[in-house]
């Protein structure tokens, strides 16, 4: 699921250029790498630069459940954000590739010091974050929705 520009597309060049420096690194996505857990803490986050990952909610007795596949300039990752800062979900490398990591710490408290960089980087999570539960809400309506078959159990 790609919008239509990345976070770094949507930050102004030189607080681009601060929070590059200050609080990110370019790291390889390692085919079958776990990069986060349901339930632990939410210390950083991504944008896909290649590859794709699956991010998936744990059923009990059963396999994950893939929620979406992410790739090229996905936000990967929104829990580190909003306290208690900790994984809603987790997340798998089905495609190799690379990614920016961002130090999430480091993020949050560049963003608190400077308004304009804080308000691109909220705004553009939170309109990810809207985007991707308007599609989710359309795939549950295509599976459980008027006119969807009863699953086979």
């Amino acid at each position: 699921m790609s919008t239509a520009r990345s976070l770094l597309d949507v930050i102004p060049p030189e607080r681009r250029a601060r929070l590059l420096d200050g609080a990110a690194s370019e790291v390889p996505l390692v085919l079958d790498a776990r990069l986060f857990e349901e339930g632990r803490r939410a210390d950083r986050f991504w944008v896909i630069r290649s590859g794709q990952v699956e991010v998936d909610l744990h059923v009990p007795g059963r396999r994950a459940a893939v929620i979406e596949t992410l790739g090229q300039d996905d936000l990967l990752g929104w829990s580190w954000l909003f306290p208690p800062h900790v994984w809603h979900l987790g997340a798998h490398v089905i495609r190799a590739g690379r990614a920016v990591e961002f130090d999430a710490a480091a993020v949050r408290s560049l963003c608190d010091a400077d308004a304009v960089l804080g308000r691109a980087v909220y705004k553009y999570v939170a309109e990810t974050v809207a985007e991707r539960l308007y599609e989710t809400r359309k795939r549950l309506m295509q599976l459980y929705g008027p006119g969807a078959e009863a699953p086979d159990d």
